[in-house]
């Protein structure tokens, strides 16, 4: 796209992206499996929550920064690890990978995107994360952390929550079938990974080790008893097991299950900057974008993505002015509590004027 247009609000990187994408890809985005409920209930969760003001102080300097698996980041945003990102633009993981270094992000790139590790890694010179999936056995699986090791991976991020592909029914009612799904093959070994796998790799490599799909306590207590790095808090944007719990609302367990002894990420159904506000307060170190990183890539490639971390950069700083307080680190509960949802709980959910004229 040679002139990436005037985004001002995050809701016209998701009109133009459904104008841009194909109806199949615009599918396996927004969708989630079967009756979408786990889909739905991560927002419910965020929406299911208020913020809570303080007022007369001086919120005159108000910053981001945060310090995240050793980075320092303009934001504690991660571009989550979405598959087929070349299903959706040109440069494929690429160019997430290029709009968290120009921006001062992370990005974690997929396994079952493309370009691959080596590719993306020599693509800028920043610090990134790489997730992958296992589809083979201890040797090849030893290979790819060999090589995300020697490309310079800051962490490697194993997903835990993909042993059987959910019903994604939007994809299996139009017999669609995404990039990177027909080049999967070795499932079966994912199905046989278990926490014993866990401890050969970690007396293995010296890589961070980050667990993604962490979505009950008990989990969390082995992971931290497995010496990882990172517990990230996901169902899968609610693509995998349906009629599960929001992201959010399982997070505080969490928080007090690891103890401070890992850094905690989490993702499902992310798309304001007071959404983020929201995870920090209830002790997340950062939030993961997935579906919002695709709406910005799919409307404008890497300059979308870029605009979206600055609209939601700008979001916050205001949010933490309005909150009375001057960063992200001196969020606490305090600042939240229950209340009654209000609006939408799908895809749209986060941009009420969508159905409007704007």
């Amino acid at each position: 796209m040679s002139e990436t247009p005037d985004y001002r609000v995050l809701h016209q990187f998701y009109t133009d992206a459904r104008k841009n994408l194909s109806d199949e890809t615009w599918d396996y985005i927004v969708g989630g499996a079967e009756t979408e409920t786990t889909l739905k209930r991560n927002r419910l969760a965020i929406d299911s929550l208020a913020l809570r003001p303080r007022v007369l102080r001086d919120v005159s300097d108000v910053q981001t920064k945060s310090v995240v698996l050793g980075q320092e980041l303009r934001l504690p945003v991660i571009l989550a690890p979405v598959g087929s990102l070349q299903d959706i633009t040109a440069g494929g993981a690429a160019e997430s990978t290029l709009a968290a270094a120009e921006f001062g992000a992370l990005h974690m790139l997929s396994s079952s995107s493309v370009p691959g590790l080596e590719d993306v890694a020599a693509a800028v010179d920043y610090p990134k994360i790489y997730q992958l999936y296992v589809r083979g056995d201890q040797a090849w699986l030893d290979d790819r952390v060999a090589r995300a090791i020697a490309s310079g991976y800051i962490a490697l991020c194993l997903t835990v929550d993909l042993d059987y592909y959910g019903r994604r029914e939007r994809d299996l009612a139009k017999a669609y079938t995404p990039t990177a799904r027909k080049r999967d093959i070795g499932e079966e070994h994912q199905e046989r990974f278990s926490w014993s796998d866990i401890e050969r790799i970690r007396s293995k490599f010296d890589i961070p080790i980050i667990l993604k799909g962490i979505a009950d306590p008990r989990d969390a207590k082995i992971a931290v008893e497995h010496d990882v790095a990172g517990i990230y808090v996901s169902n899968h944007g609610g693509r995998q097991l349906d009629q599960g719990p929001g992201s959010l609302s399982v997070l505080p367990e969490i928080v007090d299950a690891v103890g401070g002894q890992a850094e905690i990420f989490v993702d499902g159904g992310f798309m304001r900057g007071t959404d983020i506000i929201k995870a920090i307060a209830l002790g997340a170190n950062a939030v993961g974008i997935g579906r919002l990183q695709c709406y910005a890539l799919g409307a404008a490639g890497a300059k979308g993505a870029i605009l979206m971390l600055e609209i939601l950069e700008d979001e916050i700083i205001r949010a933490l002015g309005m909150l009375g307080i001057t960063s992200l680190a001196e969020l606490d509960p305090s600042f939240v509590e229950k209340a009654d949802p209000v609006g939408l709980f799908g895809t749209e959910a986060g941009f009420p004027l969508l159905r409007e004229d704007y």
